[in-house]
């Protein structure tokens, strides 16, 4: 296309978008003016719980049964293994033998207290022999009732065979198989009660940006940098940890809907790392003719600029950047075309 013919094509096209635009007298105006704005990164987060805890073995033996899985959701004190110790079996009966030779210690007991009595009752017992008779009862008593006791706390150790779920929550990983032996202790399955977080580790360059009660903007699921920003949920910096550990700075955000996420699942997270000034626009401000955006500016007062439109007012060609929100209103970056203090004719 030769020179004279890209000349005229500019001029149709600056006069189409004169014909196009309002007229400055049924119009308001939007005086523009520099804006602080966040200055956001995206990063990935990881899904973790707050608390994680062990439901742990409270007895040593094997483990007989495992009634739980991974991804499990279990209840506090909901049975998630039993285990076993055959030693137990035997230890119930040497203490149920125990507690029957005691028994007829303790009758044989009561029978020579007995007799005692009545000799000291007929004259021809002393009073020694009764003594003597009473503390040999009282004796055996005590022997039963201890050997009772041992008896229970052999039953109590059975039962706690039984391992228990801590609290409310999500299964993690189950560390043991059946038949596995297990000492008093040792941990057998890791539930996460909650709540979940997103943790951040953030380059040591961005430490001083981050601050507590910052609103950040986590993403839908998924790894692509593009993935679900466009229904993007609000969230919030609850901590920011003082140690720097590999030149990283840890964060959590509190972020509402992610009970249903993997643990240690990432997703995009954008947080502000830093403050810029900006000038923007109202969306409706922006004409775009024939893939270029204007923006029509109302000429100093008293002025009669070179360009000016018949209708009282000048397009200027702008470059758009980011979409923000200014004050609870929509506004549009421009990146060239305006100085601060233009206004801005809105139709």
């Amino acid at each position: 296309m030769s020179r004279p013919m890209i000349r005229s094509w500019n001029l149709l096209l600056a006069a189409f978008a004169v014909l196009a635009a309002p007229s400055l007298s049924q119009a308001g105006e939007f005086v523009v003016h520099a804006t602080t704005v966040a200055e956001m990164k995206a990063v990935f987060g990881q899904v973790e719980s707050r608390i994680v805890v062990p439901a742990r073995a409270r007895i040593g033996g094997s483990v007989r049964q495992i009634m739980i899985g991974e991804g499990d959701q279990v209840k506090e004190g909901q049975a998630v293994a039993l285990v076993v110790d055959d030693k137990l079996a035997l230890q119930l009966d040497a203490a149920d033998a125990r507690i029957e030779a005691l028994g007829s210690q303790l009758e044989n007991a009561r029978l020579e207290f007995e007799r005692a009595q009545q000799l000291q009752a007929s004259g021809t017992g002393t009073q020694s022999r009764l003594d003597l008779a009473r503390t040999q009862l009282e004796v055996a008593t005590k022997q039963v009732a201890a050997a009772e006791a041992d008896k229970a706390v052999i039953e109590q150790s059975a039962r706690e065979g039984e391992v228990l779920a801590p609290s409310d929550g999500r299964v993690l990983t189950v560390s043991v198989t059946p038949g596995s032996v297990v000492m008093a202790g040792e941990p057998i399955a890791r539930v996460a009660p909650g709540p979940y977080h997103l943790r951040l580790s953030l380059p040591e360059r961005h430490a001083a940006e981050i601050v507590q009660g910052a609103e950040v903007l986590v993403g839908g699921r998924g790894l692509a940098p593009s993935a679900g920003m466009e229904a993007a949920r609000p969230g919030r910096i609850v901590k920011v940890y003082p140690e720097i550990a590999d030149g990283r700075v840890v964060a959590d955000v509190d972020v509402a809907g992610i009970g249903d996420y993997f643990v240690n699942e990432r997703t995009l997270v954008s947080i502000p790392v830093g403050r810029r000034s900006v000038l923007a626009v109202p969306p409706e401000a922006v004409r775009t003719v024939h893939g270029v955006d204007y923006v029509r500016v109302a000429p100093p007062a008293g002025a009669m600029p070179a360009g000016k439109t018949p209708n009282g007012g000048i397009d200027v060609a702008v470059i758009l950047g980011e979409t923000f929100e200014d004050g609870g209103a929509v506004r549009v970056e421009v990146l060239s075309g305006l100085v601060e203090g233009d206004r801005v004719v809105l139709p």
